[in-house]
């Protein structure tokens, strides 16, 4: 598994992505999943508070719990958990990442991520506070999810000098959503931060396991009704062609997803759920595909 830099952590090129646990997995399934995901070279766990309805971290620490030392963990607060606990307030901050780090049974969080910026309440308070993290030794480096280019340029200006900085965004990015590409990747070239592209699979359309004119199959993430989104005509019109591309060259519509991710310098990991360790070992082999710019170029005109 080859390894990026996000900051001073170093991230399997492929991470598991937590939202699965608590919701869609209990803790025995959730332990076999993380095990199965360290032995295949995978050491970036991406959860955050809401996940499971706050499982998803509990069951994380658990898991981790005898091979902490082998994982980066990655965590995210400032959705709502319940109507008293959002936001990033710097009061609130500080206290969410207190309530994380009890339940992922750990005394410290690696990537400590704003999952969503908050209109009311200057990111200049809430960096303050979570570089107050970083000082106390409970968070090593701090990130950001679902912000605009404009936003990560006013969270840079407003870093004051010596300061934990935002090392990371992560935000939505796949073969069928390619919008980072007008100005937040290069927002990220530009300020020395890591991409982490959330649904790298289209919630499981771009697995290759979709049929089109059949319904998704009952225990993938398809089936949820918050999933239909990806499920355009559009959408399924484009995962076919690209699954015949990939088909041509000896390599399967799951191989291209990962791989095209991993080819933009800027993505550090790519992070995606599983709920069997079969999947897991699936996703940490799937980027195996070095594209040439002809494939990339292909790869454009079949998306575009």
């Amino acid at each position: 598994m080859d390894h990026r830099s996000i900051g001073s952590l170093r991230v399997s090129l492929v991470g598991l992505g937590c939202n699965n646990f608590g919701m869609r997995i209990d803790a025995a399934a959730t332990e076999r999943v993380v095990h199965a995901a360290l032995d295949a070279g995978i050491n970036f766990f991406d959860t955050a508070d809401i996940y499971g309805t706050t499982k998803s971290e509990e069951f994380l620490g658990r898991a981790l719990a005898d091979r902490r030392d082998r994982a980066i963990i990655a965590s995210k607060f400032g959705m709502a958990v319940d109507d008293q606990r959002k936001g990033a307030r710097p009061e609130y901050v500080r206290q969410a990442c207190d309530d994380s780090l009890l339940r992922l049974g750990t005394d410290h969080i690696d990537l400590y991520q704003l999952h969503q910026p908050d209109p009311n309440v200057p990111i200049a308070d809430t960096l303050g506070a979570m570089d107050s993290l970083v000082k106390a030794g409970k968070v090593r480096e701090i990130g950001c999810s679902n912000f605009s280019a404009e936003q990560l340029d006013e969270a840079a200006r407003a870093t004051k000098a010596g300061a934990a900085r935002f090392v990371s965004v992560q935000n939505e990015y796949s073969l069928l959503h390619r919008e980072p590409e007008r100005s937040v990747l290069p927002a990220c070239e530009r300020l020395g931060l890591a991409f982490l592209p959330f649904f790298p699979l289209a919630s499981g359309l771009l697995t290759g396991k979709f049929e089109p004119g059949k319904p998704a199959p009952a225990d993938s993430r398809l089936s949820l009704s918050w999933t239909t989104r990806f499920t355009t005509d559009k959408n399924v019109r484009i995962a076919e062609a690209l699954k015949a591309f990939a088909a041509t060259r000896h390599h399967t519509l799951l191989e291209l997803a990962f791989s095209w991710l991993a080819s933009w310098p800027q993505v550090a990991s790519v992070i995606a759920g599983a709920t069997s360790p079969e999947q897991v070992r699936a996703n940490a082999a799937a980027v195996n595909w070095s594209l040439s710019r002809e494939e990339l170029a292909e790869i454009d005109r079949l998306t575009r």
